[in-house]
């Protein structure tokens, strides 16, 4: 409902923000970064359907919240990844913790402009809250006007369209198929997203279900967090290591360390689209590809992914089915998508799916691709290339240097729908 508070606890946040956020705590707590809010459906300025009088007291809201003690004891009893995961210098942080202030206003041409100044170590939580708050604005937007009953009716489609995902996943023929639920940045709102959740986890089969990325969904239904890191670890440190250009090609390799060093075995896969794919594979090392679990696919084309994925294996004299290795895919995906590369890798690769938008937010209504992304670092523009240039972001200057130093040529475009 208009001016209640969509986001209530600050643990309504995607788990990779807090297993990154500590990492940032505990190495880089004082520097100054930038993160920016990004509409890439250009074809809907934003300012124009949703009220930003109203999305500004929700982001305010925000900065009253607090980490209780129930949410600490939670977090300390976290060790599905690792004995005592979370460090208590950390937990205590969290504790104190309080969103620092935002930038918000309209551009000339209806969009929103909206940027998170500030320490890494505060302003890299607002991206899933904000995120949560302005997709869920934009969906509330879009039933102005409607009636009680034609509300109910969404409900009913986003029901009927959930009950069809069921059957096929449920079918035998899809069996060892697992999902887990990435959907919380672009729901329809809380309250459809923990209904989802609370479906899957009563009708899917045994062990299909992984998990929620959504701490206080995965609190509230006794579910394992899912979560790794994002982009925004590599293109930081790019500004931090912001020398010449083999020091920023180098701040790749320091972000494995340094996120091999705090959480080892338990949390290591790769996420390695930031500044192409061609280019981290090639810069891996014999021991971090035996050492790391797997990877997470997030843009590109996700068959030509995996294909390249098995063949590192291969050139390492890795068995991945045997040795356990994996692909998490989380890009963009919907149910035939899902069923298409389970099948197509099944006995070849274990795969897993982070299934997002077309979870949680496939109502019948239009969705956007909004993104909060880190925008400058130390004072240096940042840079994210992706294996999808329609997902690259950062200036046009920084993005051709970028290309430069880590040799990148992609030339897939795919337009980012969700």
């Amino acid at each position: 409902m208009k001016d209640q508070p969509i986001i209530t606890s600050l643990m309504d946040i995607d788990f990779y923000k807090l297993t990154m956020g500590q990492l940032i705590f505990l190495k880089y707590p004082d520097v100054q970064t930038t993160f920016r809010f990004i509409n890439r459906s250009k074809g809907v300025p934003l300012a124009h359907h949703i009220d930003i009088g109203e999305l500004r007291e929700q982001l305010q809201h925000v900065q009253t919240l607090r980490v209780n003690n129930t949410e600490l004891h939670y977090l300390r009893g976290t060790n599905e990844y690792g004995e005592r995961m979370f460090r208590e210098p950390y937990l205590q942080f969290l504790r104190d913790m309080k969103l620092p202030d935002f930038e918000l206003s309209t551009k000339s041409d209806g969009q929103v402009r909206m940027f998170f100044p500030g320490p890494w170590s505060t302003n890299t939580y607002w991206e899933t809250l904000a995120l949560s708050i302005t997709n869920e604005l934009w969906c509330r937007s879009q039933m102005n006007g409607l009636s009680q009953f034609q509300r109910e009716l969404i409900w009913a489609e986003g029901q009927k369209r959930l009950a069809a995902k069921l059957v096929q996943l449920t079918n035998p023929q899809n069996h060892g198929l697992t999902i887990s639920d990435f959907g919380t940045r672009r729901r329809f709102s809380k309250e459809w997203q923990w209904y989802v959740v609370r479906t899957l986890t009563e009708e899917l089969l045994p062990g299909q279900f992984l998990g929620t990325s959504n701490v206080q969904c995965a609190m509230d239904h006794g579910l394992l967090p899912m979560g790794t890191s994002a982009h925004e670890l590599p293109m930081v440190l790019s500004g931090i290591m912001h020398g010449s250009d083999e020091e920023i090609r180098a701040s790749s390799q320091k972000v494995l360390a340094d996120w091999w060093e705090v959480y080892g075995h338990g949390l290591s896969i790769f996420l390695p689209d930031t500044y192409g794919t061609d280019f981290f594979f090639d810069d891996l090392t014999r021991e971090q590809v035996e050492g790391w679990k797997g990877f997470r696919h997030d843009s590109g084309d996700p068959i030509e992914f995996g294909e390249k994925v098995i063949h590192l294996y291969q050139q390492h004299g890795i068995n991945p089915m045997t040795a356990g290795k994996f692909i998490v895919f989380s890009d963009g995906l919907d149910i035939n998508t899902i069923i298409q590369l389970h099948n197509h890798f099944k006995d070849r690769i274990r795969v897993s799916f982070g299934w997002g938008t077309n979870l949680t937010n496939d109502m019948s209504l239009r969705t956007l691709s909004l993104v909060i992304k880190a925008f400058e670092a130390c004072g240096h523009g940042l840079v994210k290339l992706s294996d999808n240039l329609d997902k690259a972001t950062g200036q046009p200057d920084d993005i051709e240097r970028f290309k430069a130093i880590f040799g990148h040529t992609t030339t897939y475009r795919k337009q980012c729908v969700v």
